[in-house]
């Protein structure tokens, strides 16, 4: 049995306990308020074990429901939303219609409220950690359920104590915790009410997403990003521009995208993404510099610039010709890394390098963001360009 539905389950057991306490009190002493309270505990039952009824439906799959019926959770918990609702106008209704009533054997009422206090608070708590843990909205519904009843039990415990002392200030407060509760109720509709209408996922979640997608170098753009909540999970969809137009490797990408996303967002349940190859209207070249700028350098990593080359597709001359600063030449350790991240930055998609470094961590880098090496012999830029059939107007 899964940690939502021990707690479902103990939160039955729990307002089953407490509303025996409360009945028996309640015709020990004569209290009317707390009769209804014991009865307003039942509804407190009737909620848990509808809650529990959800979570065991809520999982199941069928071909009729191919993407499980998650969004029980929701119509469960704005189910429950409409019994807070209805408990709140009962008490209000119990305010209005009561008569004070001399309060018999108030020491037992007392205790008796004071216990099931203790419980409803230390209960809806625990319910409350559980339901942010796994992300279940009717746990947290219920949780929320469950402590309405410690403003209610005070409300009754304030109008047991007052009728005891003669002061009956019970309806006051009777009608503040009717605030707190229909509050409750409402915010409850509303959350339930919007993964039913498949609203967006919210901004922190599509943003963390977002960021996921676009740190990995093989995407170029991102076209779209959307998702909804369906119960406790939540369904993401990304279209997206790959620096490929291999369709096997494009697969590989997307796979790694959805496993990070999944480790890093919880309660993912489906991560669609649609990729497309990226139309590229030039070429983007880099070759590692030596420090006068004039000559092919032999160390990729030390070299203190790149001469960037962008040339047109299907063309031989190039359109733009610049040279960037290595940011990494002087790191200690990785800079060849750091170096081969930096053009996957730049959208290279052709290094012109003199030594081969396969089996090392810059080829990796290239490898993961597609990007291909060539070897050279030339010592000088145009000449290596021109080795490849490439002329170059301007350096």
């Amino acid at each position: 049995m899964e940690e939502s539905e021990k707690t479902a389950l103990l939160a039955i057991t729990v307002n089953l306990g407490i509303f025996a306490i409360k009945y028996a009190a309640a015709g020990m002493s004569g209290s009317i308020a707390l009769k209804a309270e014991a009865f307003h505990t039942l509804a407190d039952f009737v909620a848990s074990l509808t809650a529990f009824a959800g979570l065991k439906i809520a999982k199941r799959k069928s071909k009729a429901f191919p993407y499980g019926l998650y969004k029980i959770e929701n119509f469960m918990a704005l189910f429950i939303s409409l019994v807070i609702l209805y408990t709140g106008y009962e008490i209000m209704m119990e305010v209005i219609r009561s008569e004070p009533v001399a309060i018999r054997n108030s020491g037992i009422a007392i205790l008796s409220l004071l216990c099931a206090m203790a419980a409803t608070f230390w209960f809806s708590r625990y319910e409350k950690k559980v339901g942010v843990k796994i992300n279940s909205p009717i746990l947290l519904a219920d949780a929320a359920h469950i402590y309405t009843d410690v403003l209610s039990n005070t409300v009754v415990l304030a109008a047991v104590v007052s009728s005891a002392l003669g002061f009956p200030l019970d309806k006051v407060a009777a009608l503040i915790v009717v605030g707190f509760i229909t509050k409750t109720g409402l915010q409850i509709l509303k959350d339930g009410a919007k993964v039913l209408l498949d609203a967006s996922l919210d901004y922190e979640t599509l943003r963390k997403a977002e960021k996921l997608i676009l740190n990995f170098p093989q995407v170029m753009e991102l076209k779209s990003l959307k998702g909804r909540n369906s119960g406790r999970f939540k369904f993401i969809e990304a279209n997206i521009t790959l620096r490929t137009h291999d369709l096997d490797k494009a697969h590989a990408i997307a796979d790694k995208i959805e496993n990070q996303i999944k480790a890093d967002i919880r309660n993912i349940d489906q991560m669609l993404i649609h990729y497309e190859p990226v139309q590229k209207t030039e070429i983007v070249y880099a070759l590692p510099l030596t420090d006068d700028q004039g000559s092919v350098s032999s160390h990729f990593g030390e070299a203190l610039s790149f001469l960037i080359v962008k040339v047109p597709m299907g063309e031989k001359i190039t359109s733009q010709v610049e040279v960037l600063k290595n940011p990494y030449c002087k790191e200690e350790k990785g800079k060849g890394i750091l170096a081969a991240e930096f053009l996957a930055e730049q959208r290279v998609d052709t290094v012109l390098l003199k030594r081969d470094f396969s089996s090392k961590g810059p080829s990796y880098v290239f490898s993961n963001a597609n990007i291909e090496i060539l070897l050279i012999d030339e010592e000088r830029p145009e000449q290596a360009f021109a080795k490849i059939g490439i002329t170059l107007e301007a350096h």
